[in-house]
Protein backbone atom coordinates (compact mmCIF):
# COMPACT_ATOMS: atom_id res chain seq x y z
CA UNK A 1 0.00 0.00 0.00
CA UNK A 2 1.13 3.39 -0.94
CA UNK A 3 2.10 5.58 2.05
CA UNK A 4 0.32 8.20 0.54
CA UNK A 5 -3.01 6.34 2.16
CA UNK A 6 -1.53 4.71 5.09
CA UNK A 7 -3.63 5.26 8.19
CA UNK A 8 -1.24 7.81 10.59
CA UNK A 9 -3.73 7.78 13.99
CA UNK A 10 -4.94 3.97 15.33
CA UNK A 11 -6.54 3.14 17.89
CA UNK A 12 -5.88 0.20 19.49
CA UNK A 13 -8.73 -2.03 21.26
CA UNK A 14 -6.72 -4.70 21.68
CA UNK A 15 -3.14 -5.65 22.79
CA UNK A 16 -2.54 -7.70 19.70
CA UNK A 17 -2.79 -5.26 17.07
CA UNK A 18 -0.18 -2.73 19.84
CA UNK A 19 2.03 -5.85 19.72
CA UNK A 20 1.95 -5.96 15.65
CA UNK A 21 2.56 -2.20 14.88
CA UNK A 22 5.57 -2.13 17.30
CA UNK A 23 7.01 -5.11 15.99
CA UNK A 24 6.68 -3.27 12.27
CA UNK A 25 8.21 -0.17 13.62
CA UNK A 26 4.89 1.63 13.68
CA UNK A 27 4.09 1.66 17.28
CA UNK A 28 4.04 5.89 16.31
CA UNK A 29 0.82 5.86 14.57
CA UNK A 30 -1.19 4.44 17.64
CA UNK A 31 -2.91 7.30 19.09
CA UNK A 32 -4.90 5.52 21.49
CA UNK A 33 -4.74 2.08 23.20
CA UNK A 34 -6.51 -0.15 26.12
CA UNK A 35 -4.48 -0.28 28.97
CA UNK A 36 -4.28 -4.10 28.80
CA UNK A 37 -1.73 -3.15 25.72
CA UNK A 38 0.99 -1.84 27.90
CA UNK A 39 0.89 -4.93 29.79
CA UNK A 40 2.33 -6.27 26.24
CA UNK A 41 3.79 -3.00 25.14
CA UNK A 42 5.32 -0.76 27.69
CA UNK A 43 6.26 1.97 25.25
CA UNK A 44 2.72 2.89 25.26
CA UNK A 45 2.22 4.08 29.09
CA UNK A 46 4.32 7.12 28.38
CA UNK A 47 1.58 8.82 28.86
CA UNK A 48 1.49 10.40 25.57
CA UNK A 49 -2.07 8.02 24.32
CA UNK A 50 -5.78 8.01 25.62
CA UNK A 51 -6.74 5.18 27.40
CA UNK A 52 -9.87 3.60 26.13
CA UNK A 53 -11.95 0.74 26.78
CA UNK A 54 -11.34 -2.49 25.43
CA UNK A 55 -13.14 -4.30 22.42
CA UNK A 56 -15.51 -5.97 25.43
CA UNK A 57 -16.34 -2.65 26.02
CA UNK A 58 -15.71 -0.02 23.78
CA UNK A 59 -17.43 3.31 23.62
CA UNK A 60 -18.25 5.70 20.82
CA UNK A 61 -17.21 9.31 22.33
CA UNK A 62 -14.20 8.04 23.42
CA UNK A 63 -13.30 6.70 20.70
CA UNK A 64 -13.75 9.45 18.52
CA UNK A 65 -12.12 12.38 21.20
CA UNK A 66 -9.04 10.46 20.30
CA UNK A 67 -9.97 11.19 16.10
CA UNK A 68 -8.53 7.95 15.19
CA UNK A 69 -8.43 7.55 11.36
CA UNK A 70 -8.74 3.42 12.07
CA UNK A 71 -9.87 1.73 15.35
CA UNK A 72 -8.50 -1.98 15.67
CA UNK A 73 -10.30 -4.56 17.60
CA UNK A 74 -10.56 -8.28 17.93
CA UNK A 75 -12.88 -10.70 19.65
CA UNK A 76 -14.30 -11.36 22.02
CA UNK A 77 -16.39 -8.18 21.83
CA UNK A 78 -19.87 -8.16 22.34
CA UNK A 79 -22.48 -6.44 19.83
CA UNK A 80 -23.14 -3.40 21.19
CA UNK A 81 -19.37 -2.82 21.20
CA UNK A 82 -19.14 -3.46 17.94
CA UNK A 83 -21.97 -1.20 17.66
CA UNK A 84 -19.87 1.63 19.74
CA UNK A 85 -17.04 1.11 17.56
CA UNK A 86 -18.63 2.10 14.06
CA UNK A 87 -20.47 5.04 15.50
CA UNK A 88 -17.61 6.69 16.29
CA UNK A 89 -17.06 7.26 12.36
CA UNK A 90 -13.84 5.51 12.18
CA UNK A 91 -12.92 3.22 9.91
CA UNK A 92 -12.67 -0.45 11.52
CA UNK A 93 -10.81 -3.46 11.35
CA UNK A 94 -12.14 -6.51 12.58
CA UNK A 95 -9.74 -9.17 13.48
CA UNK A 96 -10.66 -12.88 14.37
CA UNK A 97 -7.91 -15.14 14.73
CA UNK A 98 -8.33 -19.00 15.73
CA UNK A 99 -4.53 -20.28 14.82
CA UNK A 100 -1.07 -19.24 13.51
CA UNK A 101 -2.08 -18.54 10.05
CA UNK A 102 -4.71 -16.52 10.60
CA UNK A 103 -2.12 -14.54 13.13
CA UNK A 104 0.40 -14.45 10.39
CA UNK A 105 -2.68 -13.03 8.02
CA UNK A 106 -3.08 -10.17 10.85
CA UNK A 107 0.23 -9.55 11.08
CA UNK A 108 0.44 -9.06 7.34
CA UNK A 109 -2.66 -6.52 6.68
CA UNK A 110 -2.07 -4.81 9.38
CA UNK A 111 1.25 -3.96 8.47
CA UNK A 112 0.03 -3.27 4.83
CA UNK A 113 -2.15 -0.23 6.13
CA UNK A 114 0.63 1.31 7.72
CA UNK A 115 2.52 0.83 4.24
CA UNK A 116 4.69 -1.04 6.33
CA UNK A 117 4.30 -4.65 4.28
CA UNK A 118 7.39 -5.66 3.51
CA UNK A 119 8.60 -5.52 7.53
CA UNK A 120 5.07 -7.40 8.05
CA UNK A 121 6.73 -10.02 5.73
CA UNK A 122 9.76 -10.04 7.97
CA UNK A 123 8.04 -10.36 11.84
CA UNK A 124 6.26 -13.45 9.99
CA UNK A 125 9.36 -14.79 7.99
CA UNK A 126 10.63 -14.84 12.24
CA UNK A 127 8.23 -16.26 13.68
CA UNK A 128 7.62 -19.27 11.41
CA UNK A 129 11.10 -19.44 11.24
CA UNK A 130 11.62 -20.24 15.56
CA UNK A 131 8.69 -22.45 15.01
CA UNK A 132 10.42 -24.72 13.23
CA UNK A 133 13.65 -24.48 14.90
CA UNK A 134 11.90 -25.32 18.32
CA UNK A 135 10.17 -28.24 16.23
CA UNK A 136 13.35 -29.15 15.15
CA UNK A 137 14.75 -29.35 18.85
CA UNK A 138 11.97 -31.30 20.28
CA UNK A 139 12.06 -33.90 17.07
CA UNK A 140 12.37 -37.45 18.44
CA UNK A 141 11.81 -36.44 22.08
CA UNK A 142 8.70 -37.71 23.76
CA UNK A 143 5.29 -36.12 23.53
CA UNK A 144 4.04 -35.91 27.04
CA UNK A 145 0.12 -35.13 27.09
CA UNK A 146 -0.53 -31.47 28.01
CA UNK A 147 -3.47 -29.49 28.76
CA UNK A 148 -3.45 -25.64 28.71
CA UNK A 149 -6.22 -23.69 29.79
CA UNK A 150 -7.10 -19.84 28.98
CA UNK A 151 -10.43 -19.79 31.65
CA UNK A 152 -10.58 -21.28 34.77
CA UNK A 153 -14.63 -21.36 35.68
CA UNK A 154 -15.95 -22.98 33.73
CA UNK A 155 -12.87 -24.86 32.39
CA UNK A 156 -11.99 -23.37 28.84
CA UNK A 157 -8.54 -25.04 26.72
CA UNK A 158 -6.65 -23.10 25.28
CA UNK A 159 -6.98 -21.25 21.76
CA UNK A 160 -5.87 -23.71 18.82
CA UNK A 161 -2.82 -21.55 18.04
CA UNK A 162 -1.36 -22.37 21.84
CA UNK A 163 -2.30 -26.22 20.25
CA UNK A 164 -0.22 -25.55 17.41
CA UNK A 165 2.46 -24.51 19.85
CA UNK A 166 2.04 -27.32 22.15
CA UNK A 167 3.02 -29.50 19.37
CA UNK A 168 5.56 -27.24 18.04
CA UNK A 169 7.16 -27.99 21.62
CA UNK A 170 7.32 -30.85 21.53
CA UNK A 171 3.58 -32.30 23.61
CA UNK A 172 0.23 -33.57 22.38
CA UNK A 173 -2.60 -31.08 23.30
CA UNK A 174 -5.72 -32.32 24.90
CA UNK A 175 -8.71 -31.44 24.66
CA UNK A 176 -10.98 -29.31 22.06
CA UNK A 177 -9.07 -25.63 21.57
CA UNK A 178 -10.99 -23.01 22.66
CA UNK A 179 -14.26 -25.53 24.49
CA UNK A 180 -15.36 -26.44 27.80
CA UNK A 181 -14.36 -29.28 29.25
CA UNK A 182 -15.72 -30.58 32.83
CA UNK A 183 -13.02 -31.21 35.17
CA UNK A 184 -13.19 -34.94 35.37
CA UNK A 185 -13.01 -35.71 32.40
CA UNK A 186 -10.00 -33.64 32.30
CA UNK A 187 -8.71 -35.39 34.89
CA UNK A 188 -9.39 -38.93 33.24
CA UNK A 189 -7.55 -38.17 30.21
CA UNK A 190 -4.66 -37.98 32.82
CA UNK A 191 -2.19 -34.96 31.67
CA UNK A 192 1.23 -35.19 32.09
CA UNK A 193 1.68 -31.43 32.27
CA UNK A 194 -0.70 -28.40 33.52
CA UNK A 195 -0.65 -25.13 32.06
CA UNK A 196 -2.76 -22.52 33.31
CA UNK A 197 -2.95 -18.83 31.43
CA UNK A 198 -5.96 -17.17 32.16
CA UNK A 199 -7.47 -14.21 30.01
CA UNK A 200 -6.33 -10.52 32.07
CA UNK A 201 -4.88 -12.80 35.24
CA UNK A 202 -1.11 -12.04 34.27
CA UNK A 203 0.65 -14.46 36.55
CA UNK A 204 -1.96 -14.91 39.07
CA UNK A 205 -3.82 -18.11 38.81
CA UNK A 206 -4.09 -19.95 41.90
CA UNK A 207 -2.41 -23.38 40.94
CA UNK A 208 -2.71 -25.09 43.80
CA UNK A 209 -6.33 -24.34 44.69
CA UNK A 210 -7.67 -25.51 41.23
CA UNK A 211 -5.49 -28.30 41.70
CA UNK A 212 -7.32 -28.92 44.90
CA UNK A 213 -10.92 -27.86 44.27
CA UNK A 214 -10.92 -29.37 40.50
CA UNK A 215 -9.83 -33.26 41.91
CA UNK A 216 -6.74 -32.88 39.92
CA UNK A 217 -4.38 -34.10 42.64
CA UNK A 218 -4.12 -37.63 41.22
CA UNK A 219 -3.08 -36.96 37.69
CA UNK A 220 0.54 -37.43 36.35
CA UNK A 221 1.22 -33.61 35.92
CA UNK A 222 0.43 -32.99 39.36
CA UNK A 223 1.69 -36.08 41.25
CA UNK A 224 5.14 -35.20 39.34
CA UNK A 225 5.06 -31.51 40.17
CA UNK A 226 4.54 -30.15 36.34
CA UNK A 227 1.89 -27.73 37.00
CA UNK A 228 2.34 -24.26 35.79
CA UNK A 229 0.98 -20.62 35.11
CA UNK A 230 2.13 -19.04 31.83
CA UNK A 231 1.96 -15.04 31.59
CA UNK A 232 -2.02 -14.34 30.27
CA UNK A 233 -0.15 -11.79 27.35
CA UNK A 234 2.57 -14.31 26.15
CA UNK A 235 -0.30 -17.34 25.08
CA UNK A 236 -3.40 -14.99 24.69
CA UNK A 237 -2.33 -12.16 22.41
CA UNK A 238 -1.87 -13.55 18.94
CA UNK A 239 0.86 -11.66 17.84
CA UNK A 240 4.76 -11.68 17.37
CA UNK A 241 4.78 -12.49 21.60
CA UNK A 242 3.58 -15.91 20.98
CA UNK A 243 6.76 -16.94 20.71
CA UNK A 244 7.78 -15.49 24.65
CA UNK A 245 4.49 -18.25 25.27
CA UNK A 246 6.39 -20.84 22.86
CA UNK A 247 9.72 -20.68 25.03
CA UNK A 248 7.21 -20.92 28.73
CA UNK A 249 5.34 -24.04 26.93
CA UNK A 250 8.91 -25.60 25.61
CA UNK A 251 10.56 -25.34 28.89
CA UNK A 252 7.50 -26.33 30.59
CA UNK A 253 6.81 -29.61 28.13
CA UNK A 254 10.97 -30.67 28.07
CA UNK A 255 12.80 -29.12 31.06
CA UNK A 256 15.68 -30.93 30.07
CA UNK A 257 16.22 -29.08 26.68
CA UNK A 258 15.39 -26.00 27.63
CA UNK A 259 15.54 -22.92 30.33
CA UNK A 260 13.47 -21.36 32.37
CA UNK A 261 12.08 -18.31 30.78
CA UNK A 262 10.39 -15.35 32.15
CA UNK A 263 7.06 -15.56 32.06
CA UNK A 264 6.10 -18.87 33.53
CA UNK A 265 5.97 -20.00 37.54
CA UNK A 266 5.98 -23.67 38.44
CA UNK A 267 4.15 -24.79 41.56
CA UNK A 268 5.43 -28.50 42.88
CA UNK A 269 3.35 -28.67 46.42
CA UNK A 270 0.32 -29.86 44.57
CA UNK A 271 1.50 -33.50 44.99
CA UNK A 272 -0.78 -36.17 46.29
CA UNK A 273 0.12 -36.72 49.24
CA UNK A 274 -1.88 -39.78 51.16
CA UNK A 275 -1.15 -43.56 50.00
CA UNK A 276 -4.12 -43.80 48.60
CA UNK A 277 -3.05 -41.17 46.55
CA UNK A 278 0.57 -42.51 45.44
CA UNK A 279 -0.64 -45.83 44.91
CA UNK A 280 -3.40 -44.56 42.11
Amino acid sequence: MSSDYAVRRIACLQPSATVILGAVGELGRVVACTRYCADVVPAVSDGSRTILADSWTANAEQIAAAHPDLVIASVPYQENAVVEILKSGARFLGLAPKNLDDVYADIATIAGLVGAGERGDAVISAMKQAIEQMRSRVSGSARPKVFCEEWGKPVIASQEWVAELVGAAGGAFLGEPGRTIPAADLAALDPDVLVAAWCGAGDRVPLEKIVAERGWQRTSAARSGRVFCVRDEFLNTPAPTLLRGLDALAFAIHPELFPQPEGIRQVTGVRAESAEDLAY
